[in-house]
């Protein structure tokens, strides 16, 4: 399969994301009469509770090795991601994700200074390749605008040539002006937000 038939997929996962957004709110990770409340999970991410089935901090191999997501070391045993996201892979380069709004070791409102603590904030949809020009142009046109890293669990290394291309689908209105890039802060309506930490277009430069 090729990278950019990866993309091309991502339509098909789009639209599974859209209909887990209509789906009840106990599905989208909100608290229910029968689960601990997502702002108890959220507050330490060293917890081993799994948020439904989706994991903070999972190990991705990646051509036969193992690899975080670049990020703060406050996942179990020191497992490495990005503040916020729980995820499942559902492919060999795929992922599906959920981001709530908590920060790193469990700091509150992270990402939202309004919206409660440990609320869902986007499904995520994200797809493993190579960094290239027309690949970022492709992918740019099904909302994939920003990358992010992966680190080598061994060493801390990043990955040679692979990122993991991300597609923030939101679930409500707010605006986005935490997270790692305060100064990106802008207004989010439901659907595929193309302005998610846009740094798509900016080639991969690993050290």
């Amino acid at each position: 399969m090729s990278q950019l038939s990866i993309f091309r997929g991502a339509i098909a996962s789009s639209f599974t994301a859209l209909m887990l957004i209509s789906c009840q709110t106990s599905d989208l990770g909100t608290s229910s009469p029968t689960q601990e409340p997502l702002s108890n999970v959220q507050k330490s991410a060293t917890n081993p509770k799994a948020v439904q089935g989706l994991t903070y901090g999972p190990i991705v191999n990646i051509d036969g090795e193992d690899y975080y997501l670049a990020g703060v070391p406050d996942g179990m045993n020191g497992a490495t991601d990005i503040p916020g996201h729980y995820w499942r892979r559902t492919g060999d380069n795929a992922l599906i994700g959920k981001h709530f709004n908590t920060g790193p070791f469990g700091k509150a409102k992270w990402w939202n200074s309004s919206v409660p603590d440990g609320a869902l904030l986007y499904i995520v949809n994200g797809g493993i390749a190579e960094w290239s020009m027309k690949i970022s142009k492709e992918k740019a046109k099904m909302g994939f605008v920003h990358y992010h890293e992966f680190v080598r669990v061994s060493d801390g290394k990043l990955h040679p040539t692979k990122v993991l291309w991300l597609q923030h689908i939101a679930v409500r209105h707010f605006y986005l002006d935490g997270g790692p890039h305060p100064e990106l802060t802008h207004f989010v309506r439901p659907g595929i937000d193309t302005d998610f930490i846009p740094n798509g277009m900016t080639p991969y430069q690993p050290e």
